[in-house]
């Protein structure tokens, strides 16, 4: 479990069908092999670990539900080391278990260094999106600013755009969406599937 709050935007050492190496220093103080790392926004397992970098092994699931295929060497990525019992819940609770793809559709920044950022998402899972609601997006806790359709509105201040990946955004590029496991929750409960 994860909160969204990016420890450290590391970088893409290498990439392939089935490794990744990130080059990072913060989050490998404890991160040991077999330790989960969300990888922005995608809990992934250490297979391999030094001073200065981590690797994960990648199945095709995981590339076939991220955005991870289009990762190169030399990407920024946002990183965080699971909760503890005794953590600060600063974002939200998070898995690291991504629902989907948006696509960044708009970015207008503002006179005082934030960004106003418009996400079209999935369509099956607009019904999980709610103003004022939580969203995690390339492992960073955001909340929904607005909504309209299956698009979604993001407020983010400058910290959040200088400390993570979402600061080099474009138009057009893939963010790994997670939508608040809570609202899953309660469907299945409603729907009766919950039993």
């Amino acid at each position: 479990m994860f909160t969204g709050i990016v420890e450290e935007r590391g970088v893409v050492l290498a990439i392939s069908p089935t490794r990744l190496s990130v080059g990072c220093r913060t989050v490998t103080a404890d991160s040991d092999v077999g330790a989960s790392v969300a990888v922005n926004g995608v809990c992934l397992t250490v297979v391999e670990r030094s001073g200065e970098h981590l690797a994960f092994d990648l199945s095709e699931e995981t590339l076939r539900r991220t955005s991870f295929a289009r990762l190169s060497e030399g990407d920024p990525v946002n990183l965080e080391r699971p909760l503890t019992l005794s953590s600060r819940l600063g974002g939200h609770l998070v898995q690291g278990h991504v629902d989907g793809v948006g696509v960044v559709t708009g970015i207008d920044r503002g006179s005082d260094g934030g960004a106003w950022t418009t996400i079209r998402a999935p369509e099956d899972l607009r019904r999980y999106l709610v103003p004022k609601g939580s969203v995690c997006l390339d492992g960073v806790s955001l909340t929904v600013a607005a909504l309209e359709g299956t698009s979604f509105s993001v407020a983010l201040v400058p910290h959040t755009l200088a400390v993570t990946t979402l600061g080099r955004s474009e138009v057009g590029d893939p963010v790994n969406l997670e939508v608040d496991v809570i609202a899953k929750y309660v469907e299945a409960l409603v729907d009766g599937r919950g039993a």
